[in-house]
Formats: C-alpha cells, structure tokens, sequence
C-alpha cells in the first residue's frame, strides 16, 4: 500500500506499515543522528563559571549553576544529568574560594546546589520512566492498529490501493473507523466503515466486523450474504458487551465494493455495492466526479428496523476510474465557521483528478481535510481509494 509517514497533528496511522520493532526515546536535541543534548547544559555550565569569574563581589552568580543540573534533567537522561550534577557540586567550591572570604557565598548555598542536583537526577530518572511507558502504550496501540488495518500487499485483487487513518484524539492510534481489500475467487472486494463512538469497545466492534469481512467476504459468492454476515456479527459484537455489563447497543455505517472477475478476464464495467447507511463513495474518472449511491438500508446492527435483506446494486465503473471511499471524518469535516467540508466540489475543481494516481487522490483529500479543519479533526477519519490495474 502506498503511504506517507506519520505525524502529530493529529496522530496519523497513514501507510499501514509493517509492524517495527518497539521505539527508544528519541533525544531531544540531536545532530547528524547524534545526541548532542547535553550541549545545553555543557554551554550553560560554562557561561555561569565565566560569569561569576568576572563578576564583582557585590553580584556573585555562582549560585546559578544549580540551573545545570535543572537543565540536563530536561534534556539529557539520568547518568548525564548526575554527571552535570556532579561537577556543579565540585565546581562550585571552586568557584566560591576563588574570591575573598566576606564576598564568598557559604556552605548552605553549597548545598542547596548538592540538593538541587539530587532533585535534578530524580527527575530525569522519572521523566525517561514516563517516556518509555509513553512509547510501550503507543506500541500496543500500533498492535491493535495492525489487527484492525493491517498492510494491503500492493496489486491485491488486481487493484491499485492507497489509504490512510487519521485519528482525532492526538495520543490514539486507532479508532473506530475500518477498511480492508480482499482477494477472493470472485473478484476483489473492499469493505470501508465507521463504528458510532468511540473507546475500546468501538475497536473491538471494528476488529470483529474486520475479521469477519476477512472470512466471509472470501468464501462467501454473494456480497448480500457478507453484508448479512456482518450485520450477525455486529449484533453478537452488542450481545458480548451486554453480558459483559457494558449495554452499548452500538452500530456501525459500511460500504461493501466488488469488483468482479470475469470469465475472459477482462474487467466488467461495473462493480456492486451494498451500502448499509453509509456515505455514497465517489468514482472519479474521465467524465469527472460521481457520487454513487449511499446507504437505504439501515447501519449494522440496526437491521431489524427494515424487513428483507439489504440490496445489491451495479453502478457504471471504467477500466481507469478510481473508487474513493471515506468516512464522515472527511464529510463533515468542519471550519472554524462550522462550514462543512464540500468533498465533492473540491475534487471536481482540481485540474485532471481522474489522472491522480491512488495515492495522490487520497494525499489530495487528506490534505484537504486537515486544512479545513486547521488540523482540528471532530472524528476519526479513513480513507481509501481504488483504481483497477492495467491488464490485472
């Protein structure tokens, strides 16, 4: 799958990468991949032994230099920092009996500077214990991440596919928000959705529908029967929480997409949807951009407010338009005004979409989402986007 790298602003789970080995604590300053953080204090130590050298007796300064050891403790790690503490509490004797007796500062400032150093250490040694425990949650998250939306191995089903995740709270990885393209014997299909709420038991919702997309969606002919599949699972996905003691009743708005094989392999200009209360997904191609049928039916785990199963349709599709796929993160994605996101009209004024390839169309609306929102995201937000590949 073709992906960027991740970001802050808001936490981005773009590329669905591989997953990579546990992070370590990045240095706060660093310079040709070195840790150069101990600069700052180095420098500070320095310019405060200067200055009280050259200073005058009326204004000693030397009683700063329990700022160094302050200082290392927010940069450096534990050792570093007890190592600038301990040249303050060497240094400033030094410092102190190099003037006469009356304009010396004493032994309580000393010690205040040896304290302060001690407190310093502490310090450094909590915030690096905060910083990894910090980096093992958001490795677990990355796992959950990787269940949920795990890699797409490039030409799945003879498609061409790129998608992101972008996630509105700034320290999640994953949320609510789901997609997944399958290679079956009967063509490839996608499923794109969207779980109400949010929380652990929205993930779990999620990774339920996932899994059994994975397997239904495969052995399954009849994208009707997929969809009745995932409507079981989400009711059984509200059963669980209610024995649990947690009655959430949620529902969750998908997209199904097939792109069928055909018997001479050559592409059918159409593929079928079944939409379950979701957001019409657009095909953008060379007579510019359409929006396809949204949901009749109801969500998942709502379907038994209708009678009968919910309906397949076809919709016209070209051998070179893209499908794009997208949650309401990207729909109503909001300005400072309250000014909805115009998905559609965006896309229709840029110059040639249908010539975007997948990843620069979602780049293209991901970008779009996070300038409108100022990189204020109301909801989680997926995207996915579709292209058939030439003589796949």
């Amino acid at each position: 799958m073709n992906t960027a790298e991740d970001r802050n602003l808001p936490r981005r789970a773009s590329g669905l990468r591989a997953l990579t080995p546990p992070r370590s604590v990045k240095p706060v300053m660093s310079f040709r991949g070195r840790d150069v953080s101990w600069v700052l204090p180095a420098v500070l130590l320095a310019v405060i032994a200067l200055g009280d050298w050259n200073s005058s007796g009326e204004f000693r300064i030397v009683t700063w230099i329990v700022l160094v050891p302050g200082i290392a403790a927010a940069v450096c790690g534990p050792v570093i920092t007890a190592l600038f503490a301990a040249a303050a509490a060497l240094g400033y004797p030094e410092l102190d009996n190099a003037w006469p007796h009356p304009d010396q500062m004493g032994p309580t400032d000393h010690a205040l500077v040896v304290v302060g150093g001690a407190v310093a250490v502490l310090v450094s040694w909590l915030r690096v214990r905060a910083q990894n425990h910090l980096l093992r949650v958001e490795s677990a998250a990355d796992a959950t991440r990787q269940v949920v939306l795990r890699p797409i191995p490039p030409g799945t089903g003879g498609l061409d596919v790129a998608g992101t995740y972008l996630a509105a709270d700034s320290e999640a990885r994953v949320g609510g928000d789901f997609f997944e393209v399958l290679e079956t014997p009967y063509g490839a299909r996608a499923l794109l959705g969207d779980v109400q709420g949010k929380g652990i038991s929205a993930v779990s919702a999620a990774s339920a529908l996932v899994g059994t997309f994975r397997e239904a969606g495969f052995h399954e002919r009849d994208l009707v029967t997929v969809a009745e599949r995932l409507e079981s699972r989400m009711l059984r996905s509200n059963d669980y929480s209610a024995a649990m003691g947690r009655p959430d009743d949620r529902f969750a708005t998908a997209v199904l997409v097939s792109f069928p094989a055909s018997a001479d392999g050559s592409p059918p200009d159409w593929i079928e949807l079944v939409n379950l209360g979701h957001e019409g997904p657009l095909a953008i191609g060379p007579d510019g951009v359409r929006v396809l049928p949204e949901g009749a039916y109801p969500p998942l785990g709502l379907g038994a407010m209708v009678d009968g199963p919910p309906q397949s349709v076809r919709v016209p599709f070209g051998e070179t338009d893209s499908l794009l796929l997208f949650t309401d993160g990207v729909s109503e994605a909001r300005d400072r005004s309250g000014v909805f996101l115009p998905v559609r009209s965006r896309l229709a004024g840029t110059p040639a979409p249908d010539r975007l390839s997948v990843t620069e169309l979602v780049a293209l609306v991901e970008r779009m989402v996070l300038d409108h929102t100022r990189g204020r995201l109301g909801d989680d937000t997926a995207i996915l986007a579709l292209r058939r590949l030439p003589g796949r």
